[in-house]
């Protein structure tokens, strides 16, 4: 399928879900996702996948974003289905999460059929919505199935997605395997890549809502659009638009052909660029809205609330820009042309 007849598809499928709803899991939305395709698109089709590649992914998560799709598409197919399925495990079917543990106790099972785990996943990523969960624990990789868990606290980011603490209480987990060699590289990269797409198509719906207002809000007898200001704004955003939407694209076409740990530092700039466009594009777009969206009832706050909570998720513009810098420093002068370029 091409792009744009993919990207078309999936702004059909998320835009006809499109509500105002509080609600943390949009489970209509996700059973559409998983009959066309979308939920595991990068998976290999042996595995049970679509067998898409990473700029497929990249048109699927932008229009995630612009609809503020209510699903775990990062974590079920660039994280915990790639992490499933790079070490040897089964994929199973349904809404999946993906995180890094950090302090578990892990000891043999009884009988020798698998492990018993103790200890808290924190902030697990659509916790209490997932069927189960694919965790990065030190030398291992364990699928933990949701049904054997607490939900300690149901947390939340600012946009209200799940991000829950799960109590495992020495349950026994029957699938295990070694951490594939890629994993501890190339996890983060993923992770910060899926959520710079997002970021970059959040931004773009904040921009289309903030366009429609200007054309329909009249004052002093016209349009809103026709004054200077508010199109020297609506400018302004377009451009931090266009340059997410740049970056973030040009990563995933970098990852398709050369891997996520050769494009690392592709990825680092789409999202510290994602992260800054996700700043402005909130800050001029509810301007534009002479501050209504930032109101409940209102959709503007579906996209920019989002905006907000994913530029600091896996990995700040700050921390991403830390590593751009430490690139550039390591290759030194004379290397910075080539790095930039990609020539030798």
């Amino acid at each position: 399928m091409a792009d744009n007849e993919l990207r078309e598809m999936a702004e059909s499928v998320f835009g006809d879900a499109w509500d105002n709803s509080t609600d943390a899991f949009d489970a209509g939305l996700w059973e559409t996702v998983e009959q066309t395709g979308l939920a595991r698109l990068t998976l290999p089709e042996e595995a049970g996948g679509s067998g898409g590649t990473v700029s497929d992914a990249a048109a699927v998560l932008s229009a995630a974003g612009q609809f503020a799709a209510r699903v775990p598409l990062v974590e079920t197919d660039l994280l915990a289905a790639w992490l499933l399925h790079a070490a040897g495990l089964e994929v199973p079917t349904g809404p999946l999460s993906a995180t890094v543990a950090g302090h578990l106790t892990i000891q043999p099972a009884a009988g020798g059929a698998g492990v018993t785990v103790s200890g808290t996943l924190r902030r697990v990523p659509w916790g209490r919505a997932v069927s189960a969960v694919a965790v990065l624990a030190g030398e291992q990789v364990l699928l933990v199935d949701t049904t054997g868990t607490v939900v300690e606290t149901e947390g939340a980011n600012l946009a209200e997605e799940p991000r829950d603490d799960l109590v495992l209480n020495e349950l026994t987990v029957r699938h295990v395997a070694d951490v594939p060699s890629v994993a501890l590289v190339e996890f983060p990269l993923r992770a910060a890549l899926g959520r710079a797409l997002l970021l970059a198509g959040a931004a773009r719906g904040a921009l289309a809502m903030a366009v429609r207002y200007a054309t329909e809000r009249v004052q002093f007898g016209r349009p809103i659009a026709k004054l200077q200001a508010i199109q020297q704004s609506l400018a302004l955003a377009g451009a931090e638009v266009a340059a997410a939407a740049a970056a973030t694209e040009a990563a995933a076409r970098e990852v398709d052909r050369h891997g996520f740990a050769e494009a690392s530092l592709a990825i680092a700039a789409a999202k510290a660029r994602a992260g800054e466009a996700a700043g402005q594009v909130a800050r001029i777009t509810h301007q534009v809205h002479g501050a209504i969206g930032f109101t409940r009832e209102h959709d503007l706050r579906l996209v920019t609330t989002r905006l907000w909570a994913w530029r600091d998720e896996d990995g700040s513009e700050a921390y991403w820009n830390d590593r751009v810098g430490a690139r550039a420093l390591e290759v030194g002068a004379d290397g910075l042309w080539p790095l930039l370029t990609g020539t030798p």
